[in-house]
C-alpha cells in the first residue's frame, strides 16, 4: 500500500526563526493542507504539508514528540530531526482541538509499534544468545560436531544427529538476517522511492523559480515602462503650468496695454480739444485783427501785431 493520508486539516504554516529563536516565520501566505500519512511498510507516522510543490512539513512524529497548544487557535511541536519547531495557526479551537488529539493518538501508535519492533528483536536475538550459553558449556567447533579422527571412528549414528540438530539451530540466527535484510531493503526502496519524489518536486519547483524570473523580469519591464510614462506626463503637466503661467502673463500685459491704449486715446482727444480751442483762439484773433484794421485811420499804425504779442511803431 505503501503511505497513505490518514487525516487533513488546514492552516497557516509557521516556523520558528533559526536566529533569535523566538520569532515565527511564516512559511505560507495562505492556510494550506496539514496532513498526517501513514507508511504501513515502516509502521511510520508523518505530517506532511505542501505549498504548491515546495514541502513545508516534513515531520516524522517519534514517542518523544509533544504537541504543545500555545493559544485557542495555535499550537506547535519541536522536530530534532529537522532542527525547527513547526507552529500552526487554525481557523477555529474545534480544528485545533482535533489536529492535536490526532497527534496523540499517532505517537502512542509510533510508541507502541517501536515496542513492538524493540520485542521482535529481542525475541529473534535468544536463540543466538541461548547457542552462545551453550558453547560455553559445551564448545562447539568442528570437533565437537565431526569429531577427531580417532573420536570419528568411534561415534555412533545418534551422536551424528545430535550434532546436525545443533547445526541447524545455530543456522537460525542467519535466517533472522536474512529477513532484517529484506527489511532494510523494502526501507531503502522506500527512501529511494521518496527521494525520486523529492528529485521530482525539486524540478518542478526550479522550472516554476524559472517561470516566476521571467514573470518578474516582464513586470519590472511594464513597471519601469509605466515610470516613464508617468514623467513624461509629469514633464506635459509641468509645461502645461508653464504654459497657463505664461498666458496669464500675457493677459495681464494686454491688460495693461489696453488701459494705456485707453489711456492715450484720452489724451488724444483732449489734445484734439485743445486744438480745436487753439484754432478757435487763432480764428478769434484773425477776427480782432480785420476788426482793428477797419477802424484805425489811415496815417501811422501804432500798433503791430506779431503773433501773440504787440509792438509799439514810433
Amino acid at each position: 500500500m505503501g503511505e497513505q493520508p490518514i487525516f487533513s486539516t488546514r492552516a497557516h504554516v509557521f516556523q520558528i526563526d533559526p536566529t533569535t529563536k523566538k520569532n515565527w516565520v511564516p512559511t505560507s501566505k495562505h492556510a494550506v493542507t496539514v496532513s498526517y500519512f501513514y507508511d504501513s511498510t515502516r509502521n511510520v507516522y508523518r505530517i506532511i504539508s505542501l505549498d504548491g510543490s515546495k514541502a513545508i512539513i516534513n515531520s516524522t512524529i517519534t514517542p518523544n514528540m509533544t504537541f504543545t497548544k500555545t493559544s485557542q487557535k495555535f499550537g506547535q511541536w519541536p522536530d530534532s530531526r529537522a532542527n525547527t519547531v513547526y507552529g500552526l495557526g487554525f481557523s477555529s479551537e474545534h480544528h485545533l482541538t482535533k489536529f492535536a488529539e490526532k497527534f496523540q493518538e499517532f505517537k502512542d501508535a509510533a510508541r507502541i509499534a517501536k515496542e513492538k519492533m524493540q520485542e521482535k528483536m529481542e525475541l529473534t536475538s535468544t536463540p543466538s544468545q541461548e547457542s552462545a550459553s551453550g558453547d560455553l558449556q559445551s564448545p562447539l567447533t568442528p570437533e565437537s560436531i565431526n569429531g577427531t579422527d580417532d573420536e570419528r571412528s568411534i561415534q555412533d549414528v545418534p551422536h551424528e544427529a545430535d550434532a546436525r540438530a545443533e547445526i541447524n539451530q545455530s543456522s537460525l540466527p542467519f535466517t533472522h538476517s536474512t529477513t532484517i535484510g529484506k527489511h532494510w531493503e523494502s526501507e531503502l526502496a522506500t527512501l529511494k522511492s521518496n527521494n525520486a519524489k523529492l528529485t521530482a518536486a525539486l524540478l518542478e519547483s526550479t522550472a516554476n523559480v524559472k517561470q516566476w524570473k521571467q514573470q518578474l523580469a516582464a513586470y519590472q519591464d511594464e513597471a519601469e515602462r509605466l515610470h516613464k510614462r508617468v514623467s513624461e506626463l509629469e514633464c506635459l503637466s509641468g509645461q502645461a503650468n508653464v504654459l497657463k503661467t505664461h498666458k496669464t502673463e500675457l493677459n495681464r500685459t494686454i491688460e495693461e496695454l489696453e488701459a494705456q491704449m485707453k489711456d492715450k486715446e484720452e489724451e488724444i482727444e483732449r489734445l484734439k480739444k485743445d486744438i480745436e480751442g487753439a484754432r478757435e483762439l487763432e480764428a478769434q484773433r484773425d477776427t480782432l485783427s480785420q476788426q482793428l484794421q477797419v477802424h484805425v485811420p489811415a496815417g501811422p499804425q501804432p500798433f503791430r501785431f506779431l503773433g501773440h504779442s504787440c509792438v509799439t511803431s514810433l
